[in-house]
């Protein structure tokens, strides 16, 4: 029997500490030869467009895939999970809120590797939904003490502001000024903007960013000197660099950067490269969101739906 598990029910068994763990786990397993991921694949019409991924994680016995539909009537994600052992399909799971989630904590295990162990302030681009996900998560690694947040309308901001005050019992301060998030410890870009939103010259020493609102080669949320000051720039998978890394494209191309300079998170994580090597660096992860996270997280799913008796059993 395939197990079919709606929004609703992933929202009920996900919390951000465990996801974090369940990412962060991923990731180890990837630097040490026991887990594979393989890049995004896009079929474009002039109205809509489908993205497939899809990743092994024999460890955590599954393998599974992310497909999801973009149109001008919205989005519609759904991952398939697989049991590595015997093939069999184990569940199919709505996967909005699930993508939201294991973005947030990607960038949680970022922020855990590479900030300040003394980082206290979060500045952040971007308003939005995939916004919320990002502080609340950033918010379980370090102990923030000032949040401030920029996007191109005060009425968004400040909406955000108020919501996330109220949700995380932090004091989130929204900014008319571009500049001033991008002084604090930590940084996060979590836009759809297609020219950079942060630059390079606003950054403090010492501070640690996330780009993560970038997943097309023609987009980018940073500038050359984002990356020209970083002095470790990671991402997600390499795979991804010539396919989707908007926000590095343009310093490869002109030599800022070279693609061997780009390490993989997971490589951090599992201790075979150092991370910061001081409190003056600064760091950088690009986020491109990978299918690894989305397995991860949908057995997460599955285990705590099985536990708990939900979910609606289907019989292919």
């Amino acid at each position: 029997m395939t197990l079919l598990l709606t929004e609703s029910d992933v929202e009920s068994v996900l919390d951000f500490p465990s996801v974090i763990e369940s990412v962060e786990q991923a990731f180890r397993q990837q630097a040490e030869g026991l887990a594979t991921n393989h890049a995004r694949r896009r079929v474009m019409t002039p109205s809509s467009g489908l993205n497939v991924m899809f990743a092994g994680a024999p460890e955590m016995g599954s393998m599974g895939l992310k497909a999801y539909s973009i149109s001008r009537s919205g989005a519609r994600f759904y991952v398939m999970l697989f049991d590595a052992s015997t093939g069999e399909l184990l569940a199919i799971v709505q996967a909005d809120r699930l993508g939201q989630m294991r973005t947030g904590a990607a960038s949680a295990v970022a922020t855990r590797h590479l900030a300040r162990p003394d980082a206290r302030t979060l500045g952040i681009y971007g308003a939005g939904w995939q916004a919320e996900a990002q502080l609340e998560a950033i918010a379980c690694v370090r102990d923030l003490e000032r949040v401030v947040v920029y996007s191109r309308t005060g009425e968004s901001r400040r909406a955000f502001a108020e919501r996330m005050s109220e949700r995380t019992g932090l004091e989130v301060e929204p900014t008319s000024s571009v500049e001033e998030p991008a002084a604090q410890d930590i940084v996060v870009t979590i836009t759809s903007s297609r020219e950079p939103v942060l630059r390079g010259e606003w950054l403090s020493p010492g501070s640690h960013v996330n780009a993560a609102g970038s997943n097309f080669l023609y987009k980018s949320e940073i500038d050359r000197d984002t990356v020209r000051r970083s002095s470790l720039v990671c991402i997600d998978s390499r795979e991804e660099i010539g396919l989707e890394a908007g926000s590095l494209l343009p310093s490869l191309d002109t030599g800022v950067l070279f693609p061997e300079a780009v390490h993989e998170l997971s490589e951090v994580v599992a201790g075979r490269i150092r991370g910061r090597r001081g409190p003056e660096d600064v760091t950088l992860f690009v986020s491109q969101g990978i299918a690894l996270e989305d397995v991860a997280t949908a057995r997460l799913v599955y285990d705590r739906a099985l536990e708990q008796n939900l979910g609606r059993d289907v019989d292919f």
